[in-house]
């Protein structure tokens, strides 16, 4: 197992804690994040510590038990990939389950850009 791949479980169970301090360690002083909605074809991307830590925190506050579940990591090189199932419940009380994954762009032992990607989940009518 890679060194990469390590890190990813770990910043995987240190969002599973939200635990945005511990989050936040990880990350490069000019890390970059593209959360997978927004109004650009890339989401919104969010750059610089302070917007990241922000942007992770609304994702927290919007689902406050949300968790990353059966989890599959891999590198390459300074690229990783992390595959989830996440779940959660808004504030509303609407529940959320929905696939995705991470690409991570690493810069020595530090993440540079976190890019989310989510399926998108049609409810029956």
């Amino acid at each position: 197992m890679s060194d990469r791949v390590e890190v990813l479980q770990a910043i995987t169970a240190a969002f599973n804690a939200h635990d945005l301090d511990a989050i936040m360690g990880f990350f490069a002083d000019d890390c970059s994040l593209d959360m997978p909605r927004g109004t650009e074809p890339w989401g919104r991307r969010l750059t610089g510590k302070t917007a990241v830590r922000d942007g992770l925190a609304s994702r927290f506050a919007g689902l406050p038990d949300v968790h990353y579940g059966e989890g599959r990591h891999w590198s390459s090189g300074d690229f990783g990939v992390s595959e989830w199932l996440l779940t959660g419940t808004t504030p509303d009380g609407q529940q959320v389950r929905v696939r995705g994954c991470d690409h991570w762009t690493f810069r020595g032992d530090k993440i540079v850009r976190k890019d989310s990607y989510w399926k998108i989940v049609e409810r029956p009518s």
